[in-house]
């Protein structure tokens, strides 16, 4: 009886502490997510959302043959060469999807939001994405890409 007593007692004190701050923060995401949603769906033809890494995993795994853990390392070796290169300044191409490529930008002048006061902002590097022709074609780009297929 005592373990029933303890488990009843500690589970609501546990619960309601942890479920007050998801609670509010879901209602605050949960606002404007529908409107983030329908937008998104609209341009990708119902399909909104993201695929997060254990979906691709899991894709990985039922494609390939592999084992979910095997698709894992998989997919996280390829993560890991794709930085590696980016971080080096090479290009990555990845065939069907795109081209992943290093852009140095130059110092400029910036303004604060609020303040506006103006900031100098140094040159560096930022991380550039082309999209394959065959990707924009599917997607029912225009131009080019519709013209190339």
């Amino acid at each position: 009886m005592h373990s029933m007593t303890k488990k009843s007692t500690k589970a609501p004190a546990k619960k309601s502490a942890a479920a007050k701050a998801p609670q509010r923060e879901a209602a605050e995401v949960e606002q404007p997510a529908p409107v983030a949603e329908a937008g998104a769906g609209e341009s990708t033809g119902g399909r909104g959302g993201k695929v997060a890494k254990t979906q691709l995993v899991e894709q990985v795994a039922q494609q390939s043959g592999l084992t979910k853990k095997q698709a894992g390392q998989a997919v996280d070796a390829a993560m890991e060469a794709i930085v590696d290169a980016i971080k080096q300044g090479q290009s990555v191409g990845l065939p069907g999807l795109g081209t992943l490529s290093v852009k140095a930008t130059a110092a400029r002048t910036g303004v604060r939001p609020g303040t506006s006061e103006r900031i100098q902002i140094p040159a560096g590097r930022k991380v550039a994405f082309k999209v394959a022709n065959t990707l924009k074609g599917a997607l029912g780009g225009t131009g080019d890409a519709a013209a190339a297929q």
